[in-house]
This record gives C-alpha cells, sequence and structure tokens, in this order.
C-alpha cells in the first residue's frame, strides 16, 4: 500500500503528483500491461539481448 504523507496546508494537487510518483516507481501498471497478452519466451529473450547491446553501447561511448 503506498502512503503519502500530507503536511498541514499542502496543496492537494502536490500530494496527488506525490502519489503517482511513486505509483509509477512500483512498476504495477507495466506488469499489468506486460501480463494482457501471452510473449513467447524466445521474444523475451530477444528483447533483453538487445537491451544488453544497447546498454553496452551506451556504456562504450562514455569510456
Amino acid at each position: 500500500m503506498i502512503i503519502v504523507p500530507i503536511k498541514e496546508g499542502e496543496n492537494i494537487e502536490r500530494a496527488l503528483k506525490k502519489f503517482k510518483r511513486k505509483f509509477e516507481k512500483t512498476g504495477i501498471m507495466k506488469e499489468l500491461r506486460s501480463r494482457q497478452a501471452f510473449t513467447k519466451p524466445s521474444i523475451n529473450k530477444r528483447e533483453s539481448v538487445k537491451k544488453a547491446i544497447y546498454i553496452q553501447k551506451i556504456q562504450e561511448k562514455e569510456e
């Protein structure tokens, strides 16, 4: 459960913004969207390899 402490006199929009930020960090919506449709393990593996290659290229550019 996400708890957002609100200070006395704090704007409700600011509290809602804090809640949305915390909710986004949990990754619940991302997981729900991924569970809506089945993806084959081979496709998952292919995506993870592509992501690893991308990250490696970025790290090589920094060095």
